[in-house]
């Protein structure tokens, strides 16, 4: 199957059309993600993600539906309570950029191009540009806190705890240019938006929060089979919708593919974060549990390492928040802020 942003399109459009009779109380629906890119492909794989609205609460928060080896649905499900604030969104870090960029492809009662439209007046003034960086900031700080102020020996949820913070401190410097990173392509577009703000020394900065100083291209390789190996012993029951067997496909290529090309270690990140929850939903005796934890620490991500790698996260913070700090001041942004 010849694999376009096109007949990717046409395929959200079908599964709107098909969707639409099945629930009665369907609201909106947009698109969101790769599919709007010009290359929506990594590894030949890719993820349709759609945004159903509905007028009543809704129990069923995401699922996925296999399409081919290459395509699947990922849909997410809102009510339409979730988009009363509509005015508010523009603050949210990730709703508020998702709207911003979506395509709208069923509304007849034109919710969504209301809730789009509020969204996207004055996106894009300083001080809101800069408020939303800041949260992320801050969300990482309060991490960063909480795992500097440790009692015990750091454990696999402190591990969790620690890419979450990396994950919000990323993002709080992309959050200047456009809509946080997508998992994926987390440290692949990284350099390209740190760049964007002058700012491209922040992306050795992140891989060398994530360990990359000490692996290349063969220990990436011979971690693949591993990684796999956790994410298909998690339990059917227990299984969330991130780590469906059908997106299994969808990681395993792109991970290929990154470590195939000129910049291996950008496939830290999804890695890490897939790996880190199919291990979490395991019992901590499980043999891919103690993998697991030899990866992290020969990473300094576990252990005594662990530490060293909270040190360096409280410097990179601080750089982040130095740059929000000049980017405030050279846009204006604090100036608004004041007047507010």
């Amino acid at each position: 199957m010849r694999i376009t942003p096109a007949t990717l399109l046409k395929i959200a459009r079908d599964t709107v059309m098909l969707r639409e009779r099945q629930y009665p109380d369907l609201l909106a629906v947009y698109l969101h993600g790769s599919v709007l890119e010009e290359k929506p492909l990594l590894g030949g794989t890719t993820d349709i993600d759609l945004f159903f609205v509905h007028i009543n609460e809704v129990e069923e928060r995401r699922e996925i539906e296999r399409l081919t080896d290459e395509v699947h649905l990922d849909i997410s499900h809102h009510s339409r309570s979730e988009y009363r604030r509509t005015l508010e969104m523009r603050l949210h870090p990730w709703l508020g950029p998702t709207i911003f960029s979506a395509k709208i492809l069923y509304d007849p009662q034109h919710f969504m191009d209301l809730v789009q439209a509020n969204v996207r007046g004055q996106f894009d003034r300083p001080d809101y540009v800069l408020e939303r960086a800041r949260g992320q900031a801050e969300h990482a700080r309060q991490m960063w806190f909480t795992m500097n102020n440790l009692s015990s020996e750091p454990d696999l949820d402190s591990v969790d705890l620690y890419l979450r913070a990396v994950e919000h401190v990323a993002n709080a410097v992309t959050s200047l240019s456009g809509a946080p990173l997508t998992e994926r392509r987390f440290t692949l577009n990284f350099a390209a938006r740190a760049e964007a703000i002058g700012k491209g020394g922040l992306y050795p900065g992140l891989l060398g929060l994530l360990g990359g100083a000490n692996v290349d291209t063969d220990i990436l390789t011979s971690w693949l089979e591993p990684w796999q190996a956790a994410y298909e012993a998690v339990p059917p029951e227990e299984t969330p919708p991130r780590l469906h067997p059908d997106r299994q496909n969808y990681y395993r290529q792109a991970f290929e593919a990154i470590i195939g090309s000129g910049q291996p270690l950008d496939v830290l990140w999804p890695m890490l974060r897939t790996w880190c929850r199919s291990v979490s939903l395991l019992p901590v005796e499980a043999p891919e549990t103690e993998v697991w934890r030899g990866v992290l620490q020969y990473l300094g991500l576990l252990g005594s390492g662990f530490k060293e790698r909270v040190t360096a996260l409280d410097a990179y913070l601080d750089m982040v928040e130095e740059t929000l700090d000049e980017w405030g001041r050279s846009s204006g942004a604090e100036y608004e802020l004041d007047l507010m």
